[in-house]
C-alpha cells in the first residue's frame, strides 16, 4: 500500500538555549539526538506533566511529546495577516523549525513523520495550541503592547505541531523535508 508523501523545504532551523525562555535563535544546523536538541530548553525523554496533561499530578514524569516545535511560513503569514502586522517570526513563537511549502502544517494527523535528508525522522504528535506566551513576546518585540492578546484567537489552528524524536540525524536550513501521513 503506497503512502501518501508530500514534500516542504526547512527554511529556518532555531533553538532555545537561554533556559528561562522559549524564544528561539537561528542555527545553520540542529544536531537530533533521540532527546531533542542537545541545549534547548525542550531537549529530554522525560519532562514533568503541567496544565496540558491535567490527568496527572503536575509535576508527574511523563514521556516528552514536545521535543521539536515546527511551523510553516504559510501559517506564519497568516497569523500575522489575523494581528494586522507584517509578520510573525518563528523565533517569537519558540519553534525550532520553520519550514515552507505546506500550508497545512497544523493540520496534520497526529503519527504523521517527517523525514529529513541526513537520517532525522520525526513523529508528528499534533497541533501545538496556541498560549498567551508567543503573544506577549510579539507584543514585546514590535512595540505594541495591546497585540498580546490577539495571538491565541489568531494562531488557532495555525500554531504548527509538536514532534518526537524517533531517529537521530541532522537538520539544515534549505532541507527537503519528505511528510508521510499516517
Amino acid at each position: 500500500m503506497a503512502r501518501t508523501c508530500y514534500e516542504a523545504r526547512v527554511a529556518a532551523v532555531l533553538a532555545a538555549r537561554q533556559p528561562k525562555s522559549f524564544v528561539t535563535s537561528r542555527e545553520p544546523e540542529l544536531a537530533i539526538e533521540l532527546g531533542g536538541i542537545p541545549g534547548d530548553r525542550h531537549y529530554g525523554l522525560f519532562r514533568k506533566a503541567d496544565s496540558r496533561q491535567s490527568f496527572y499530578p503536575r509535576g508527574t514524569l511523563i514521556a516528552n511529546r514536545r521535543q521539536i516545535s515546527i511551523v510553516s511560513a504559510e501559517e506564519c503569514d497568516l497569523i500575522a495577516g489575523a494581528m494586522g502586522i507584517p509578520e510573525v517570526r518563528p523565533e517569537w513563537l519558540g519553534a525550532n523549525l520553520l519550514l515552507e511549502g505546506y500550508p497545512q502544517l497544523t493540520s496534520l494527523p497526529v503519527g504523521s513523520r517527517l523525514l529529513f535528508p541526513e537520517a532525522c525522522g520525526l513523529i508528528g504528535e499534533g497541533e501545538n495550541p496556541p498560549c498567551k506566551g508567543p503573544g506577549k513576546e510579539i507584543a514585546e518585540a514590535l512595540q505594541l503592547p495591546d497585540l498580546a492578546g490577539r495571538f491565541v484567537k489568531a494562531a488557532k489552528h495555525r500554531r504548527g505541531i509538536v514532534c518526537s524524536v524517533e531517529r537521530e540525524g541532522r537538520i539544515r536550513e534549505g532541507d527537503t523535508v519528505r511528510i508521510f501521513l499516517p
